[in-house]
This record gives structure tokens, sequence and C-alpha cells, in this order.
């Protein structure tokens, strides 16, 4: 939150939080793989492929689950970018590479992996080894940036993969697209980059908005929910990241 806006300033950006609450990208992503893992059959297998802290895990009760990460990641290892304050990898089932994982060929009906293809060196081996473990139609369930800041340093290797990468080599694996949706648009960009500008400013300039160029900062995240309101396809140009569900064909 913006602490330096002034009580009154401070209540109109926690009701533009409101208002725009899809801005936050991160709840949205949430909510979306959530209901996707609703919609698995009981008893499926499902591999976390990046599980990190495991933070679906809850929703995956009907589920055997399966927390694979590669479990390297420090949070005080380096202070670029943005970090994480702690993380905990305990309750992983496998600590591997993602690229090749000790499981059998075509042992797992649905591949989980949220938000880890940034920080893959590869992230199109990952792909080939998902087709490798996944059944004969089994499901991915996939999220990753379409563009981010540098977050989670050293292992941060990509800001963002656009619609035609996955289209490329998701089907150069066999893996048929169910569903591609879009997070965000170009407006809500702007407006989560607003709304962590006090902090930026703070960080790289050692400087603190004052009242009224915070006040700036209410107005122009105003201006952008408005134009959201009126988005007819910006998210094509700029959008948080993509959630894509794709099918694994069938054997010949």
């Amino acid at each position: 939150m913006l602490s330096l806006l002034g009580s009154d300033a401070e209540d109109k950006i926690i009701s533009l939080y409101d208002v725009l609450g899809d801005f936050r990208n991160s709840e949205v992503r949430d909510q979306w793989v959530i209901e996707q893992l609703g919609k698995i059959p009981g008893g499926k297998v499902l591999l976390d492929a990046g599980a990190g802290e495991q933070k679906y895990k809850p929703y995956c009760s009907h589920l055997k689950y399966i927390a694979q990460d590669f479990g390297k990641y420090i949070p005080d290892e380096m202070d670029i970018g943005l970090q994480s304050e702690s993380w905990d990898y305990s309750g992983l089932s496998i600590q591997c590479d993602i690229i090749d994982m000790p499981l059998e060929k075509e042992s797992i009906d649905i591949v989980l992996c949220t938000e880890v293809f940034e920080h893959l060196e590869n992230p199109i081996l990952a792909i080939k080894e998902f087709a490798r473990v996944l059944k004969p139609d089994g499901k991915l369930i996939l999220t990753a940036p379409f563009c981010c800041l540098t977050h989670m340093a050293p292992y941060f290797y990509y800001n963002g993969f656009s619609e035609y990468w996955y289209r490329k080599h998701l089907d150069c694996y066999g893996f048929k697209l169910v569903e591609f949706t879009k997070n965000g648009n170009y407006f809500k960009y702007l407006s989560q980059e607003l709304f962590r500008l006090e902090h930026m400013a703070k960080r790289y300039c050692n400087y603190e908005l004052n009242d009224v160029e915070t006040e700036a900062i209410v107005k122009t995240m105003d201006i952008m929910g408005k134009l959201s309101g009126k988005d007819m396809g910006s998210s094509e140009t700029l959008c948080f990241g993509n959630m894509i569900v794709a099918e694994k064909g069938k054997r010949n």
C-alpha cells in the first residue's frame, strides 16, 4: 500500500484497488488454477512441476499429488529485483531438474506448472519432459508471465512468453490447446506498476513521493480503470500472463 498517501487519498486508492481487483494478477490466476483443479476427477495423478511452496496442494486433496521442484532458490542469496521474504521447500515429493524427472513414461494424468517457465534455462525442454511423463489424453495446466519484472534472481531467465511461443512449442510436442486465457490487459498492467511506484521510487531513487504526486497516481489509476472498462483487445499487446490448458495427443 502507498504509505505516503493522506487518509483521504489512501482511502481512494484502496477503493480503486477494490474496483480494479483484477489488476492484482496473482489473485485472478489463483482463482483460475483452483477452478481447473476442481474439474479434475478424483483419484487422478497430478504432478505439480516447479511446485515451490505447493500453494495449490490444498486444492488437490481429491488427487494423488506429487510435488517436484529443483529446490535451490534462497531468497537472501542476492538483493536484486523482487525477492520473497522467505521460501519453504519442505514437503516436496521429488527434488530434481524439471527437464529430467525420475518418473516413468506416461505415468501422470495431469501436469500443473504455474509461474515456472521464466525461471528455467530451457523451458522448451520442460514441455518435452511433460509430454514424456503424461499419459495419452493427459492434460497440462500451465501459467507463465507475458511480461514481468525481475524476480527470484539469480533464477530468472525470461520475462515472458507470447501466445505464439506456446502455440509453436506445444504443437511440436504433440499438445493440443484446449483453453488459452489472457490475464489482464494493457491498462491493468499499467495500474499494477502505478501501484508499485512508491516502493520503486524509494528503493531505486531514494525518493519519497509527496502528496501531490501520490494524488496524481490515484488519478492516473482511475483513468486506467476507465480505459480498461472500455478495452477491446489490448491484451494482444500487453497483459500479465497467459493461462493454458493443453491436452497430450493419443499415440498414433
